[in-house]
């Protein structure tokens, strides 16, 4: 296999697994940070790490969230709450649960930002028609 083709594939397993995680609508960046994005984050992070089935993506993006929150990245992790809400992997109670948990390890001074980002997730999950928990 040529290695042109090998990167192809590459990126393109890379971008079903980010579509995959995060959404037929995620954003990708345009310009010139997309090149930086594509190498590092599709064909590595996606492509060779989330793709890998030892982990289902549900436990990756939990792990994802102890880093958001400990990093102190409250708006990414604002998304993974949406994300999993959408997708139903946690429920309503369960997102409520990882932020007590959270909380116990990333310290009190994080809890008003970890608690904003779940409940504006959860806000805009309950103000979806058909959605209850």
């Amino acid at each position: 296999m040529s290695q042109a083709k090998n990167k192809s594939e590459r990126r393109a397993r890379g971008l079903a697994m980010y579509r995959e995680v995060y959404g037929e609508d995620a954003p990708l960046p345009d310009g010139g940070s997309a090149e930086f994005f594509d190498l590092l984050v599709i064909d590595q992070q996606f492509s060779e790490v989330w793709s890998r089935r030892a982990l289902p993506i549900p436990s990756r993006r939990l792990l994802t969230m102890g880093v958001l929150a400990a990093t102190r990245r409250f708006d990414i992790l604002e998304f993974q709450f949406d994300r999993v809400l959408e997708t139903s992997e946690l429920t309503v109670e369960q997102v409520r649960e990882v932020v007590i948990h959270l909380i116990t390890y990333v310290g009190t001074p994080s809890s008003g930002d970890l608690f904003r980002a779940s409940e504006a997730a959860i806000e805009r999950h309950l103000s979806t028609p058909g959605n209850s928990s």
